[in-house]
C-alpha cells in the first residue's frame, strides 16, 4: 500500500509547476553567491572553497526551507480542499502510508534539489574561471545537509498537513530560517531543526561547523525525522477516528 501512495504522489507532482521552482529558484542563490563572490576577491581567496561559502550562504539560509515548503504545500493542497481530507481518510489505506507516501516525494525532490544546486555550483566556479575541480569536501557538506534538508522537509509536511492554508506554511519556513541561522551561529544549533541544514552544508563557513559535532548532528536528525513523522501519523489516526 505504501507503494501505492508513493506512486499516487509521483503522479501528483510529475507535471505541477514545483518543478519549475525546483529549476529556477536555486539559480536565485547561485547567481546571488557568485556575485557577491566576485566583488569580494581581496578576501575571500580560498577560491572553489570561498564561492561554496557564498552560495551555500544565500541557498541554506535564506531559499531552502521556504522552497521546500512550497513542496509540501501543494502536496496537501488537494486534501487541504473541500472536503478530499474526510474522503482519503475513509479509504482503505493506512494513515501511515498516506503521510509516508508524500515525505519519499518530498525526499526525492529534496535529493534532486540538493543535487542541482551543487551542480549550478560547479557551473559557476567555471564560469568564474577557478581552477581544477572543488574540494571533496563540498560534496560531504551536500550530502550532510540533504539529511538536514530531509528533517526539515518532515516538519514542513506536518505543518502543511495541520494547517490547511497554502501559504502559511512558507511564511513558517521563513521564520524559521531567519531562526535557524541565529541557531546555527550558537552552541545548540545542532537541536533546532531548522538549522540543520545550514550546519550540514557548512554555510558561509570556512571551516568544519561539525566538527566533533558530527555524531550530536546525525543523532538529532534521527530523532527528528522519527519525531515529526510519529507526530503526523498520530494526528492524522485521530482524524480517522472522529471523521
Amino acid at each position: 500500500m505504501l507503494y501505492a501512495c508513493i506512486k499516487s504522489e509521483q503522479i501528483k507532482i510529475k507535471r505541477s509547476f514545483i518543478w519549475i521552482a525546483f529549476v529556477l529558484t536555486p539559480l536565485i542563490p547561485a547567481l546571488m553567491g557568485t556575485q557577491n563572490y566576485l566583488n569580494n576577491l581581496e578576501i575571500l581567496q580560498s577560491e572553489w572553497a570561498s564561492l561554496w561559502t557564498q552560495e551555500t550562504l544565500f541557498y541554506s539560509n535564506f531559499f531552502f526551507a521556504p522552497l521546500i515548503a512550497i513542496y509540501c504545500s501543494y502536496l496537501w493542497r488537494m486534501e487541504n480542499q473541500n472536503k478530499n481530507r474526510h474522503l482519503l481518510l475513509t479509504q482503505p489505506v493506512p494513515v501511515r502510508d498516506v503521510f509516508l507516501g508524500k515525505l519519499v516525494a518530498i525526499i526525492k525532490i529534496t535529493l534532486f534539489t540538493q543535487f542541482w544546486i551543487y551542480v549550478l555550483y560547479l557551473i559557476s566556479g567555471k564560469l568564474v574561471s577557478l581552477p581544477g575541480i572543488p574540494p571533496a569536501e563540498t560534496f560531504t557538506y551536500t550530502i550532510r545537509g540533504l539529511l538536514g534538508g530531509v528533517v526539515i522537509a518532515a516538519l514542513q509536511l506536518l505543518i502543511s498537513m495541520v494547517l490547511r492554508s497554502f501559504a502559511a506554511p512558507i511564511a513558517i519556513a521563513v521564520m524559521g530560517s531567519i531562526t535557524g541561522l541565529l541557531a546555527a551561529n550558537s552552541d545548540y544549533g545542532v537541536y533546532y531543526p531548522y538549522s540543520l541544514m545550514m550546519l550540514g552544508m557548512n554555510a558561509n563557513k570556512s571551516y568544519d561547523m561539525l566538527s566533533g559535532s558530527s555524531i550530536p548532528f546525525f543523532i538529532s536528525c534521527l530523532f527528528y525525522l522519527l519525531l515529526f513523522c510519529c507526530i503526523a501519523v498520530l494526528l492524522l489516526k485521530h482524524r480517522d477516528v472522529n471523521a
